[in-house]
């Protein structure tokens, strides 16, 4: 079928009119739409990276954003400070901590493992505190870029809770009761497990698989600087 419209009404739909789009100076501002639950499961690589580039994107926009992340470790040749901590530590809008230690959970990779329940644990509390502060601000409104997350967030990332709740550091209610806490308007992003989390098919507004089809570390590449960490 042949396009009989005008080059304007054929740009009428596009965004920007067909303009390539600019950098603009990143100013405080409140979502008009935040407050789903999603979630982010999988065995492919990328699940933190899709996460964070969320993140960078609301954060782009002037949002108040905040990772917790509950694990992360790996093998040996991961270095101790990873990249995207050193870009969101320059960025306005978005900040991080952990509170998990380096090192899997049952890897077997010299951490303590009771030391992974504790920290798992801080998490949980951790994020029930700053679900409880973000009811308590106005998220319908702009938020200081530059303020302690405490002071409220438009988007919390809770990274790799997923696996903690697989391997019993904390539990599927835990999960909920974060839920549950959860203010209207704040946008709740959950990552982490090769297992489905069937437990939030009714609680999620967006579940996404990240599916591995081929990976290097199969071949024994080993995690890359700027790629993996």
């Amino acid at each position: 079928m042949s396009d009989d419209r005008t080059p304007d009404e054929t740009v009428e739909n596009t965004p920007g009119q067909g303009r390539t789009p600019e950098a603009e100076r990143i100013e405080p501002a409140a979502p008009e739409e935040f407050g789903l639950v999603q979630v982010w499961w999988g065995d492919g690589k990328g699940k933190t990276t899709a996460t964070l580039g969320m993140g960078v994107r609301a954060a782009g926009h002037g949002y108040r954003v905040h990772m917790l992340q509950f694990m992360k470790g790996g093998a040996s040749s991961v270095d101790a400070v990873r990249g995207e901590y050193n870009a969101m530590a320059t960025l306005p809008g978005i900040s991080y901590e952990n509170l998990g230690h380096y090192g899997w959970h049952g890897m077997a990779d010299g951490s303590d493992e009771a030391d992974h329940e504790a920290e798992a644990q801080a998490g949980l509390e951790r994020a029930m505190e700053l679900l409880e502060a973000a009811g308590e601000t106005a998220l319908d409104a702009p938020l200081d870029l530059d303020a302690p997350p405490e002071d409220g967030i438009h988007m919390l990332i809770l990274d790799e809770i997923l696996y903690a709740a697989d391997r019993d550091l904390i539990s599927e209610d835990d999960v909920h009761e974060l839920i549950n806490a959860k203010p209207d308007d704040l946008e709740l992003v959950l990552s982490g497990s090769h297992t489905e989390p069937t437990y939030l098919e009714d609680r999620a507004d967006l579940i996404t698989n990240v599916r591995k089809v081929k990976h290097p570390i199969d071949d024994g590449q080993r995690a890359r600087r700027g790629t993996e960490f």
